[in-house]
């Protein structure tokens, strides 16, 4: 008996060692089965840039696809899901939302639909609600604005002689701080036209019940980084009640390409601005981050903000708003952005070229643009050949050296946002953009928008002598002293309006060695 229990231990010890090896395998390949499956979700590569998911963004259970020797962004663009967003689950835009803030957007574009749509579309993804669109040139041709009139949310205001002569009775036009931009062309008639709508716009934000109004270009699209559900209303929702404006410094596009056609669905390389880097990362590295051009920026480098509606707002140049009454409460955001899309195309060096009608000469082009970067596009647009121009693209703008754009987004100047090009490609692919066309198909324009989209057309054919003495008359000496008398405001109490200005310089700061 001895001997047989003495040799019953080892038998024991070797059946325990046999379970304590088999067990953990097991338990390692049924996990592996169930993540291979998807039934686990990895916390390492949730939110890595190849997964695609972000905050904000459910997936359906993928469809199945067959791998190509594409990119990897290619593979991300055409991955087919179906995102849920806090707001528009199944991507249905059709419904009022009760949700607050309330936020509204209103821009000045003469852009045609292969742009509006995507704009407007993903901001109605991250929580806006509302539109107010000035539109002109192709923006207001019938088969466009057809399709703009069907958006839910969508308010297109047509640039007729009618608005323009309002607006040279209205309140900032008569005023002094915007004063400087008048009876200019190009940028300058842009800048006042946007200022004069966003006053407008105002008045509509607050019939329609807005809390927060926007101005933005469409080739600038939000960027609500820092909040849990790529949400822009909780964003806003968390602004404590005593703030009045809040300022979205803006990232510029780095285009590694020059074939680009649909910026908002191919770029993800970005700029980051001077206030969301450390002030010796930024100029320590000034000289290569510029690559030769006039500005760390291509063109403005100030931001754009959003403003509370309230007594008094009107706006301060493009890029700001202000208040009659009292000097806002404002705060500069850390983590959100404005995506600015600059020149992404090749087709827009000729494209403002051809928008304006200064001549190609380094004094003229002042008259004209007011950053350096727009004044040396428009003279090489002008003066070169379509290979120079080719080729100076490609120097100034693409970004092809992959070694610097490596230690740039070591360094945190370059990064990489894949947001919009995902919410983007995925609206194209649900068919949002295509119905809504197929929808503004089906509905003929009324007679009376008919007839304001062709005004609006002849307008704009109008010489810009003829538009500025319709305004000289409305604005004339007894309008501007009535209007001040009535106001009591003085020159001195209203600021100049705030230009799009470019980022600090190298030169303009002392840099300790």
């Amino acid at each position: 008996m001895a001997g047989l229990h003495s040799s019953s231990r080892p038998t024991s010890s070797s059946r325990l060692l046999l379970l304590l090896t088999v067990l953990p395998l097991t338990l390692a390949s049924f996990a592996f089965i169930l993540q291979w499956r998807g039934g686990l979700n990895d916390p390492v590569t949730r939110w890595s840039p190849d997964h695609h998911e972000f905050p904000g963004m459910g997936s359906s259970p993928p469809s199945h696809q067959t791998h190509s020797s594409t990119s990897d962004c290619v593979s991300l663009l055409g991955q087919r899901n179906s995102p849920a967003f806090p707001y528009y689950r199944d991507w249905k835009f059709d419904y009022v939302s009760d949700l607050k803030p309330k936020i509204c957007i209103t821009t000045s574009t003469s852009a045609g639909l292969e742009q509006t749509l995507p704009w407007i579309f993903y901001h109605k993804v991250i929580g806006v609600s509302t539109f107010f669109l000035f539109v002109e040139g192709k923006a207001a041709s019938p088969n466009v604005s057809r399709v703009l009139e069907t958006i839910p949310g969508v308010k297109v205001i047509y640039r007729t002689r009618e608005l323009e002569e309002k607006q040279a009775t209205s309140r900032i036009w008569n005023e002094t701080w915007l004063a400087s931009f008048f009876y200019k062309p190009c940028n300058y008639e842009l800048f006042v036209k946007q200022s004069l709508n966003m006053e407008m716009a105002i008045v509509m934000a607050r019939e329609a019940g807005m809390d927060w109004i926007f101005h933005l270009d469409t080739d600038e699209l939000i960027h609500p980084a820092g909040t849990q559900e790529y949400s822009l209303r909780q964003l806003l929702a968390d602004v404590p009640g005593n703030v009045d404006m809040v300022i979205f410094p803006n990232y510029e596009s780095s285009v590694e390409r020059d074939d680009i056609k649909e910026p908002f669905s191919e770029v993800s390389m970005f700029k980051k601005n001077y206030d969301h880097l450390p002030k010796d990362v930024y100029f320590g590295n000034y000289k290569e981050a510029t690559r030769g051009n006039p500005n760390y920026f291509l063109t403005y480098g100030n931001g754009k903000s959003a403003a509370r509606i309230q007594d008094h707002l009107r706006p301060n140049g493009a890029h700001r708003w202000h208040n009659y009454m009292k000097t806002p409460n404002e705060i500069k955001l850390e983590e959100a952005a404005v995506l600015h899309y600059t020149y992404p195309k090749f087709s827009d060096l000729t494209s403002r070229r051809d928008r304006c009608g200064c001549k190609p000469t380094k004094d003229d082009v002042k008259r004209c643009f007011m950053l350096e970067f727009d004044r040396a596009a428009f003279i090489i647009a002008s003066t070169a050949t379509e290979e120079e121009m080719r080729q100076w693209y490609r120097e100034r703008i693409v970004w092809t050296e992959k070694t610097l754009n490596l230690k740039l987004m070591k360094k945190g100047i370059l990064t990489r946002i894949y947001a919009p090009m995902v919410i983007v490609q995925s609206l194209r692919e649900s068919g949002v953009f295509s119905s809504v066309i197929a929808k503004a198909a089906q509905t003929s324009l009324s007679r009376d928008n008919f007839l304001k989209s062709a005004e609006s057309s002849n307008s704009s054919r109008i010489s810009k002598s003829e538009t500025i003495s319709s305004r000289k008359m409305v604005a004339g000496r007894e309008s501007l002293a009535t209007v001040r008398r009535v106001l009591e405001i003085t020159d001195d109490s209203l600021p100049s309006a705030v230009p799009p200005l470019s980022p600090p310089k190298f030169d303009h700061f002392d840099i300790p060695k």
